[in-house]
């Protein structure tokens, strides 16, 4: 008799199918940790908190890579589909992402690995970036509705790199990667509202990757605060009050977006939700003002309520396989 295979068919199908984008799971944990590292500084939270959340965030992060490694060996098929897919292609640099990101927060617990991280985030980042770059403007197969916010991503995507970068003493590669994602951001902003206005409006399955026009001028005024020395200058403001009105725009637009069934998508909300908190908490920062001390509370719960929730939709999806099936 033939040994039987490593894995059943519905394990196998659940291997083939693991969803790249999952990987955006990493980014909002990441981005509550964060958040709650912050809110130890600013709201007297316990700093317990933070550490506890980075642990869970480097677990996952190491469960997913490893998942996908395996996915990789067993269907190479698969995992080059996603590497050439239009839209697909834009969560692969969500891993580097997720290494600054965990490099931010190990800056204060431990130095050199914090150091490892960001030099192997930013590395793998740049790389990526040029890639998906090459594959826009040499293309053969991107349409219109093939542009959604998850665009922002790759290219977008460099303007973490400073945060931690400037901590750390690379302050000209920290302006360098500042630059790519503050020019490319407007770049792709534009083309993404062109799309959104006069094409056909995005599926379903999209809508929540509308949060992510969050995210860009959330970090960037986050990022240009560590470049610019932690100066706070109207060009500062101009970045935080543009984030507070795409977070405006969209919360009066809760009643459609409740509506959607939940996809892998749904963690388009997460990390957008933690770049403002963090941000809205950095204004409280600056300025000591009573409103900004009620956002940056009540934009910690509301992170840390989605988060959760994302959580258990994502747990219940996995158990039941409905996260793993096919396009």
């Amino acid at each position: 008799m033939s040994e039987p295979s490593s894995l059943t068919p519905s394990a196998s199908q659940r291997l083939q199918h693991f969803p790249i984008a999952l990987i955006a799971m990493v980014m909002g944990l990441a981005g509550l940790t964060l958040s709650w590292q912050k809110a130890a500084h600013t709201l007297g939270m316990s700093p317990r908190v933070g550490q506890v959340l980075l642990v869970i965030t480097a677990c996952v992060l190491l469960i997913i890579t490893c998942i996908y490694l395996l996915k990789t060996l067993r269907f190479s098929r698969a995992v080059v589909d996603e590497f050439n897919h239009p839209i697909k292609i834009s969560f692969f640099p969500a891993f580097s992402i997720s290494l600054l990101l965990i490099a931010t927060a190990t800056l204060e617990l431990s130095p050199p690995l914090s150091r490892y991280l960001w030099i192997s985030g930013a590395a793998i980042h740049l790389l990526l970036t040029l890639h998906v770059m090459t594959q826009w403007i040499h293309h053969s197969r991107f349409k219109v509705q093939h542009s959604t916010p998850a665009w922002f991503i790759p290219v977008v995507g460099n303007i973490i790199a400073p945060i931690a970068g400037t901590q750390l003493g690379y302050t000209e590669a920290s302006w360098f990667f500042f630059s790519i994602g503050l020019l490319y951001w407007l770049v792709l902003k534009t083309l993404i509202f062109n799309r959104l206005l006069f094409h056909d409006p995005l599926p379903e399955k999209m809508l929540p990757t509308l949060f992510i026009m969050i995210a860009p001028p959330a970090i960037g005024y986050i990022s240009y605060l560590h470049l610019n020395q932690g100066m706070t200058d109207n060009f500062a403001h101009i970045l935080y009050y543009t984030s507070m009105f795409i977070m405006l725009l969209l919360f009066t637009q809760l009643q459609r977006f409740s509506r959607i069934r939940f996809f892998v998508s749904w963690w388009a909300y997460s990390f957008p939700l933690a770049a403002f908190c963090i941000a809205t908490q950095t204004m409280l920062t600056h300025t000591g003002s009573g409103f900004f001390l009620l956002l940056s509370w009540l934009a910690l719960i509301v992170v840390t309520f989605v988060v959760c929730l994302l959580l258990v939709k994502t747990l219940r999806a996995i158990i039941s396989g409905a996260l793993f099936q096919p396009d």
